[in-house]
C-alpha cells in the first residue's frame, strides 16, 4: 500500500497512462480525483476503484482552464481533508508537420495543454499542498523533450515537453524545503490512444526502443506511483527516464 491513505489528484484519468495510474494509486491505498475532459469515461473509471473498495471522485473538465485546476484541488480537500500529491498527466501531440508549415493556431494548442496546464496545475496545488506540510507532483514529459532522434514533425510537442522540464526544475528548487517534490517522468513509445492503432505504427515505434516493444499504460502509470510514494523522497528535480532504453540509444 504505497499511497495508504494519501490523496492524490490525476489529470488525462480518463483514458491512457492516466486511466491506468488511477486503477494502480486507488490499489495501493490512495483517494483518488479523477480529471479529464470525457465525463462518462472517468465516471467509469471511479466506478471500477469503487466497487473494488476504493475511494475515488471526479470531475470533468478542461486542465487549460485555471477555473479547474483550482476545484480539482478543492474538490480533494472537501471530500479526503487535503492532498498529497498529484499526477499532471493530461496532454496532447497536436498536428505534426515541419514548422514552416505549421499552424500558429496548432503550435498554441499544443503549448497550452502540455506546458501552460502544468503551470496553472502546479500554481494551484502548491497552497495545498503547502498547508498539508508537503507532498509531490509528477509531471508526464516524454522522452522527444530530450532527444527525438531525428524524428520528424514533431516541434511543438517537443518544445512543450522540453519546455516542462525547466518549469520541474525551478519547481522542485523553488519549494524543496517545504518538503514538496517535483518530478518529471519520460515515457517511451506507450500503447495509449495518441499512439493510434495501427500496427505498422507500432511496429516502427517499437523498433527504436532497445527492448523492441512499447510500454503498457500500467508500466508507466507504475514509475509515478514509485515518485509519489515515500520511496523516491530524496528524489526532486529529475527527468526519470522510463522509455525501454531509448535515453541510452539517442543520448
Amino acid at each position: 500500500m504505497e499511497l495508504k491513505d494519501k490523496t492524490i489528484i490525476i489529470t488525462g484519468a480518463s483514458s491512457g497512462i492516466g486511466a491506468a495510474a488511477a486503477l494502480l494509486f486507488a490499489a495501493e491505498g490512495a483517494n483518488v480525483v479523477l480529471g479529464a475532459r470525457r465525463e462518462e469515461r472517468l465516471r467509469a473509471i471511479a466506478g471500477q476503484i469503487e466497487q473494488s473498495n476504493g475511494r475515488a471522485v471526479f470531475l470533468a473538465g478542461n486542465v487549460c482552464d485555471a477555473a479547474y485546476a483550482k476545484a480539482l484541488v478543492e474538490l480533494a480537500e472537501e471530500r479526503f481533508g487535503g492532498l498529497d500529491g498529484a499526477f499532471n498527466n493530461a496532454g496532447m501531440m497536436g498536428d505534426m508537420g515541419p514548422i514552416a508549415e505549421m499552424e500558429p493556431g496548432n503550435w498554441q494548442s499544443v503549448l497550452t495543454t502540455n506546458l501552460t496546464s502544468a503551470f496553472l496545475s502546479a500554481r494551484a496545488q502548491i497552497p495545498a499542498l503547502q498547508r498539508r506540510g508537503g507532498g509531490a507532483i509528477v509531471f508526464t514529459g516524454t522522452f522527444v523533450g530530450v532527444s527525438n532522434g531525428g524524428m520528424p514533425g514533431m516541434a511543438a510537442y517537443a518544445a512543450s515537453k522540453a519546455g516542462l522540464l525547466g518549469l520541474t526544475q525551478s519547481l522542485a528548487s523553488d519549494h524543496a524545503a517545504e518538503g514538496i517534490r517535483v518530478n518529471t517522468i519520460l515515457p517511451g513509445g506507450t500503447k495509449t490512444d495518441m499512439a493510434g492503432d495501427d500496427p505498422a505504427t507500432h511496429e516502427f515505434i517499437a523498433g527504436l526502443h532497445p527492448l523492441k516493444r512499447m510500454a503498457e499504460p500500467k508500466e508507466i502509470a507504475q514509475s509515478a506511483l514509485f515518485l509519489l510514494s515515500d520511496r523516491a523522497s530524496f528524489m526532486t528535480g529529475a527527468p526519470v527516464s522510463v522509455d525501454g532504453g531509448i535515453a541510452a540509444r539517442l543520448l
